[in-house]
């Protein structure tokens, strides 16, 4: 196994997903593109490819890139859903990070004639 390989697969998101300290009181947003998502649908097994778009505007906390990267290719080998994978990258960013915002938007290349776009906005959540 290659190093890489080696660290996605023990990645961990609870311990592995470091988060700095934000060391800027003003409000500004950060937003982070990750062209090269993949997970395996759940059903058939084939690969989903999506762009992830992070954008956030954070408080105490700001997420460490190598990390982030990391933790996204840690889909590559999951059977999950487009629905699902969005979600959980979503509530894992808003759980650790508790951000002033944060929106993420993950869209998926077309396959079988169907393009999925999954939007998640913390303006938008009635929780």
């Amino acid at each position: 196994m290659k190093y890489g390989e080696k660290e996605i697969s023990e990645f961990c998101v609870e311990k592995d997903l470091e988060v700095w300290e934000n060391r800027h009181k003003k409000n500004y947003t950060i937003k982070i593109s990750l062209p090269e998502f993949m997970c395996l649908c759940p059903r058939s097994g084939y690969p989903d490819f999506a762009t992830v778009m992070i954008e956030y505007i954070p408080d105490k906390y700001v997420v460490e890139l190598k990390a982030l990267k990391l933790y996204i290719n840690s889909f590559m080998k999951r059977y999950i859903s487009h629905e699902d994978s969005s979600n959980e990258i979503f509530d894992t960013l808003h759980d650790k990070l508790k951000p002033k915002h944060l929106k993420v938007i993950v869209d998926f290349n077309p396959r079988g004639n169907v393009h999925t776009i999954i939007e998640i906005d913390s303006k938008k959540l009635q929780c």
